[in-house]
């Protein structure tokens, strides 16, 4: 989503004990699927329909991992960085800030280049 979504939708999302633990879980390092199952004790369908839902609001960012031998597998990061509820005359307005996501922490461009290459050399 462009815009932020109605304070209501955001507050329900938010409100959902499993999407608040993945992206307290994703706001740490980025995890893949299994990990958060794991870490958060989650089933994978479970994991899977609040990612997408926190997707939806841009809480939540993907990228594919690639890795030598073809199992590449996706890896997610929390985007939220906070959110202010304010009541200005009669009127509710959320603000959600993001965080920056261009690469995940630790990881570089030259990382996935040099992976993408191996991979091909390896084949």
């Amino acid at each position: 989503m462009s815009e932020d979504p109605a304070l209501g939708d955001l507050l329900e999302l938010l409100s959902d004990e499993y999407a608040r633990e993945i992206l307290a879980a994703t706001s740490v390092k980025p995890m893949s699927a299994n990990q958060i199952a794991d870490r958060c004790g989650m089933s994978l369908p479970t994991v899977y329909r609040r990612v997408g839902r926190l997707k939806e609001f841009d809480l939540i960012e993907e990228q594919t991992r690639v890795e030598p031998g073809g199992n590449d597998y996706s890896e997610f990061t929390a985007t939220l960085s906070e959110v202010s509820v304010s009541l200005d005359e009669g009127t509710f307005e959320a603000v959600v800030e993001r965080a920056s996501t261009e690469a995940f922490p630790g990881a570089t461009e030259e990382d996935t280049a040099d992976r993408f290459v191996k991979m091909w050399e390896g084949l």
